[in-house]
């Protein structure tokens, strides 16, 4: 027969699972920023996504296919296709733009390993049905995960080719109601001046900077602009903030391998050539918000942060972007972003480590016949019960006495409590039995030798000392046996609870990540 307490952890778990595994993604509901009173038809709505960064054989040292690495892999991949299956695509996107790292190590990845991260990629994110709801306006920002920097270019061109054939072009521009959006390629803008890859970056920019009489414009750069160091990020940041860092190669100092922000010279030129009102960034795996001082204005900076729960990130994030398909006097009012937490992965899995050891220890510790709150009250009702009758007992103390005035040398009046002189009666020293007859006095004797003999506690069981003296052994035997029918209990309550509550998990688990 099943427990109640069985019953009450089947309940909590399947609650706690539908929860962590579904419900999560629907409660942190984002809405489009724009009022109320404006209407939805003004607007183009912008889906922004950064640094999905898919784990491969590069992410931890561990071998390919490995069981580990496809565990890890699974549960990073279900995390991002939940996210944008129960949160991004509800809210019905006009357009969706990725801004860079799709995959961990892109660049020293073979073609089959590269081709194996690019079909998990698109089934995470579900690229076909995104390109039917948007009419094909999915948008691709390259990042360094994904075509490396300017010293990896040099003798490895072919991965720029691999990239480019599967997500197009890495500097373009495109239109979004009255506002236009301009991608660079920033792993190439820091390179040499007279590399292939570096001159055709600039001359996009020039191209752009020549056009004098453009809509506003939004900056979009996988590689955040420079800012000087402990430059404060806000409010919604997580971790600490991670200052520029440059690694290059010492024969050729233009050949860099790693950056975290474009260089301050590179920075300003891209400020003065494109003009504007808006920066969107990624690569820092972080939320990020910063203001840089332009000739024509300042000019905010939003670096989003990865969408992965497993890339440094506690709260994983995307953002919802809205442009303008009306003139706007202020070119700084065309575009709104509103930024999307989503649901800590690592604090529900902590939830589920400390649930279980609650589970264990309750069913562990739980009475037999579980708790029986009516003998509790019944021993508080006697309790008090007790209080009110000592306090009678006193009262009626005060009444068998008397008090008798006496006088002292000084004439003062004191006043002596004395004991009421009661006759004894019969009844009182003899205690009738059937036909025999016993004094009071020869009870009294017979039961201080019955204690003697059997030595009691306070609660008339026998003492430490009979215990001890008749049964240690059967004792110790008693308690290994309640542990052990009491570990027997745990397993079975266990049992029970993952039958019905780990089919439910692999049935949230694969609806999600089937294809529907």
């Amino acid at each position: 027969m099943i427990s109640n307490l069985t019953v009450f952890f089947c309940i909590i778990w399947a609650a706690t699972l539908l929860y962590g595994e579904k419900f999560a993604y629907w409660v942190p509901t984002c809405s489009w920023p724009m009022d109320t009173m404006d209407d939805p038809g003004d607007y183009v709505k912008i889906a922004v996504i950064a640094d999905p960064q898919l784990m491969d054989r590069t992410s931890l040292n561990l071998a390919p296919k490995s069981l580990i690495l496809e565990i890890v892999q699974f549960y990073t991949d279900i995390y991002m296709r939940r996210a944008m299956l129960a949160s991004i695509m509800p809210v019905k996107p006009d357009m969706v733009l990725f801004l860079g790292d799709y995959f961990d190590g892109g660049p020293v990845l073979s073609d089959e390993e590269w081709q194996d991260s690019l079909n998990r990629f698109r089934h995470i994110f579900d690229i076909k049905a995104l390109e039917r709801i948007t009419n094909n306006r999915v948008y691709f920002l390259s990042g360094n995960h994904d075509i490396g920097y300017a010293a990896y270019h040099s003798h490895k061109p072919q991965v720029i080719s691999r990239y480019e054939k599967v997500f197009g072009l890495r500097n373009y521009h495109f239109g979004a109601g009255e506002v236009e959006f301009v991608a660079v390629d920033a792993q190439t803008l820091d390179g040499h001046s007279q590399q292939s890859l570096a001159s055709a970056s600039w001359s996009f920019v020039n191209n752009v900077f020549r056009d004098s009489l453009s809509p506003p414009r939004v900056l979009l750069t996988h590689i955040p602009l420079y800012r000087p160091d402990w430059t404060p990020c806000g409010s919604k940041r997580s971790s600490p903030i991670i200052n520029q860092v440059i690694l290059f190669i010492l024969s050729t100092l233009s050949h860099f391998t790693y950056q975290n922000y474009l260089t301050e010279e590179t920075t300003n030129k891209l400020l003065d050539s494109i003009k504007p009102v808006l920066v969107l960034s990624g690569h820092d795996h972080d939320q990020c918000t910063v203001t840089h001082l332009a000739k024509h204005g300042a000019v905010l900076e939003q670096t989003l942060g990865t969408i992965s729960w497993q890339q440094g990130n506690l709260y994983p994030s995307f953002m919802l972007l809205t442009a303008s398909k009306l003139a706007v006097s202020n070119a700084s009012k065309a575009v709104s972003t509103h930024l999307c937490l989503l649901p800590a992965q690592t604090f529900i899995y902590i939830w589920y480590i400390l649930l279980f050891v609650v589970t264990c220890v309750v069913i562990l510790v739980w009475p037999t016949n579980g708790l029986k709150i009516h003998l509790h009250i019944g021993e508080i009702m006697s309790n008090m019960l007790g209080i009110f009758k000592s306090n009678t007992k006193e009262k009626d103390e005060d009444e068998n006495c008397e008090y008798e005035m006496v006088w002292d040398a000084e004439g003062s009046m004191h006043l002596i409590k004395k004991p009421l002189k009661i006759v004894p009666s019969r009844s009182n020293e003899r205690v009738e039995r059937g036909n025999a007859t016993m004094r009071s006095a020869a009870k009294k004797q017979i039961t201080l030798e019955v204690n003697v003999l059997m030595p009691q506690d306070v609660s008339g069981q026998p003492g430490p000392d009979a215990a001890a003296k008749f049964g240690p052994v059967k004792t110790n035997k008693s308690k290994v046996r309640f542990v052990i029918r009491r570990l027997i209990r745990v397993f079975q309550v266990l049992s029970v609870v993952a039958a019905v509550n780990v089919p439910i998990y692999i049935m949230l688990l694969f609806a999600d990540w089937i294809d529907k």
